[in-house]
């Protein structure tokens, strides 16, 4: 792998990144507020309790992870935990106890650490990846000896290559963040048109056009956020715009043909599409797709699909960025801290291969409903076992992207999160009528030259 820095594939911890429509994968949400005593307060809570807890010759392996959403507001998140759980349990007999810990604020519990010369046991950082400062102080371990010699390069996956620094593997995350589009099957017909349509850009526009010429309240497709992911798939179509996504952004991309012109044909399609159908977050718009089926087309990842709404299920499909585009991510991931007594790097090292092992990437995927990282998992035999018909579109739409003719990563990642939030910003001025995108696309050039430094 190219050598690159650290910043194109781990975003600084100190960037709370907010993951689209899922996570993690995957999946991320909440807004922080009070961060700083937040982490403070919760640092020594958890310390407290490990005090207590760690008697005798048994010490505690510390795991912080994000998914503290209860189990009716968020299903994933309590499957999760029981992944977790049952981890602990099978070890609880030994000589290290393995403590999972669900926290909001994690990217500030280890920002904090890292300031002090720290890192958490184990973390799961998410999107926000690890921060350059950690790695430059020798706080994580690095997996990829561990990897190799344990032949766990088909269990990782794209961790193996997403996530390698330089000769190091910092981060292996257990889920990948999957994206394409999807698609309602019943009003493309009544405007028309087939799936076909979705295959090339110039199509996908006049596909759009006559689903807003039906003028019974459906509109085209759920613009903003999900309009970068267009600009990330027509960079993909080309050789020279996959080898900008994969490496850092200059002012040479940012001055390019291939970005100017991804950029304006997704700003004149956002223009058309209308203003009021515009987010800087897909879930704000979301239940417009999955639940009312007034939406054409959403861009969103595989895991969308535990969103679909019953009464959709029939209509509701899966499909590629055109050209045969797939976004595949391994995002942040599990990392480990360096430094520690050899019984809990053991288990530590112990827990990154439970996590990427075949069983429980079968749960990952049935249970999370998420793409898993474990490339030997059989995705449509374990849908076909489930007899559950949005189970089957999951399978589906995670077999797509994992055979797509070109696979990218997102932008977001490659590039950062600040400046994936200027693009989306800049489009989303874009769609309103009469803003010159010629002009709009002038100013962004400048904003993100400024980000670059």
């Amino acid at each position: 792998m190219k050598k690159r820095t650290v910043s194109i594939l781990m975003a600084a911890v100190l960037c709370v990144a907010a993951l689209t429509g899922c996570g993690n994968s995957g999946v991320e949400t909440g807004a922080e507020t009070d961060v700083t005593n937040e982490a403070d307060a919760d640092t020594d809570t958890e310390e407290a309790a490990v005090q207590e807890e760690a008697s005798g010759d048994k010490e505690v392996l510390e795991f912080y992870h994000g998914y503290y959403q209860d189990e009716s507001e968020w299903a994933a998140a309590q499957a999760m935990r029981d992944i977790y759980d049952a981890f602990a349990a099978a070890h609880a007999d030994g000589n290290v106890i393995f403590k999972p810990i669900a926290v909001e604020n994690r990217d500030e519990i280890v920002s904090a650490q890292v300031a002090g010369g720290n890192f958490p046991d184990i973390v799961d950082l998410g999107n926000a990846g690890a921060s350059l400062a950690a790695i430059q102080q020798g706080l994580i371990y690095d997996l990829k000896p561990y990897i190799d010699e344990n032949g766990l390069q088909d269990a990782v996956g794209i961790n193996y290559t997403q996530h390698d620094v330089d000769g190091h593997i910092y981060l292996v995350h257990d889920q990948i963040e999957s994206r394409g589009i999807w698609y309602n099957a019943d009003i493309l017909e009544k405007a028309g048109v087939s799936a076909d349509s979705l295959t090339d850009w110039e199509s996908f526009g006049e596909a759009m056009a006559k689903i807003r010429g039906l003028n019974d309240g459906s509109y085209g497709y759920i613009a903003g956020q999900g309009s970068s992911k267009m600009v990330n798939s027509i960079l993909a179509s080309t050789e020279a715009g996959r080898e900008m996504l994969e490496s850092e952004l200059t002012v040479d991309i940012i001055n390019s043909e291939e970005f100017a012109e991804a950029f304006k044909t997704v700003a004149k399609l956002d223009q058309e599409n209308g203003s009021e159908h515009t987010t800087e977050d897909n879930g704000n718009l979301m239940a417009e797709f999955n639940t009312n089926g007034t939406v054409g087309v959403l861009f969103n990842g595989v895991w969308n699909a535990s969103g679909i709404d019953e009464s959709l299920a029939d209509a509701i499909e899966p499909a590629l960025f055109p050209g045969n585009v797939a976004i595949a991510s391994a995002g942040g991931g599990l990392a480990i801290a360096n430094g520690m007594s050899e019984e809990k790097t053991a288990l530590a090292l112990e827990f990154i291969q439970y996590m990427t092992s075949a069983e429980v990437q079968e749960k990952i995927f049935t249970d999370v409903q998420a793409n898993p990282c474990n490339v030997t998992v059989d995705l449509n035999a374990l849908a076909e076992s489930s007899g559950n018909s949005i189970t089957m579109k999951l399978a589906e739409a995670c077999s797509q992207v994992n055979s797509a003719d070109i696979v990218v990563i997102d932008m977001n990642y490659s590039w950062g999160a600040d400046v994936n939030s200027a693009i989306i910003n800049a489009l989303m001025e874009c769609a309103v009528s009469g803003t010159d995108i010629d002009a709009r696309f002038e100013q962004l050039q400048k904003e993100l030259i400024a980000l670059i430094g």
